[in-house]
């Protein structure tokens, strides 16, 4: 079953202009993060992939239970900013015996399109190398094209998927792997 398109529905399918692209990333850690992970998570998986209340939840369970362990210590994260406003982030967590799981990837939508995805996810991926960590994970679902793609060329592998239809139209999940 394939997803309607809600991102033109509600006006979220506007091409980025270089104006608009105006950012700086952090690599630390600040109060509110968490929160607005989820926040954006709110915002534009409900809106640009008719995703409901329950995916939201398993957003903010995996954030504070990251946080909970420790995170970001052992990982990293990297919050982008614009205008001194929450606007992506991409995070990296330690899941034990050498294996790290990428997490909340995400970028407001006047973001993309620049290569700063792709960036980011460079940018984890060379810090669970320099953590000595010998497998990255990640969780997706095959809506998500062009994260699909940067996943892809990063050295990301389709390892297993199913279908899921809780947390809104059926979407096929999928688990991702690098060896490194």
């Amino acid at each position: 079953m394939l997803i309607r398109d809600v991102r033109r529905e509600n006006g979220l399918d506007q091409a980025p202009t270089r104006a608009r692209r105006r950012y700086e990333i952090r690599r630390e850690m600040r109060p509110g993060d968490p929160e607005a992970i989820v926040a954006m998570h709110e915002r534009l998986y409900p809106a640009e992939y008719d995703r409901n209340e329950l995916f939201v939840a398993m957003v903010a369970k995996s954030v504070a239970d990251a946080v909970d362990a420790g995170w970001p210590d052992g990982g990293g994260i990297w919050v982008v900013e614009r205008g001194g406003e929450f606007a992506g982030s991409v995070a990296l967590t330690d899941e034990g015996d050498g294996v790290g799981s990428l997490r909340w990837v995400l970028l407001a939508p006047e973001l993309r399109g620049a290569g700063l995805g792709r960036r980011l996810v460079g940018e984890a991926v060379d810090r669970a190398r320099a953590l000595g960590m010998h497998r990255v994970e990640l969780y997706t679902f095959s809506a998500l094209r062009t994260a699909a793609r940067i996943y892809r060329e990063a050295g990301f592998r389709v390892v297993n998927s199913y279908e899921r239809s809780d947390w809104g139209p059926t979407i096929t999940y999928q688990e991702y792997a690098l060896e490194l």
